[in-house]
């Protein structure tokens, strides 16, 4: 689990069948300051209804994201769990 913002979101025309409907974010990750970023942005599938500018909460447990997206099997990595307050 590890704190991101919210820099934007994705559009894609063409994408894997487990992703149909779901909402797409790019996140980039901070340290534990929540300011400093941690690496280079990410995409990340929203499971908290998160908006451009927030802080929220990522996680890379594919258990999470299969079950958010209803799927056996699906090429996602990260989900957003929470928005921090």
């Amino acid at each position: 689990m590890q704190l991101a913002k919210v820099i934007g979101t994705a559009t894609a025309t063409i994408k894997h069948r487990t992703l149909v409907g779901a909402k797409l974010l790019l996140v980039q990750p901070a340290l534990a300051d929540g300011v400093t970023p941690d690496g280079d942005p990410l995409l990340a599938v929203d499971g908290v209804g998160a908006g451009i500018g927030e802080t929220v909460m990522i996680t890379s447990d594919g258990r999470g994201a299969r079950e958010l997206l209803k799927a056996d099997a699906t090429p996602v990595r990260w989900t957003t769990i929470g928005i921090k307050d």
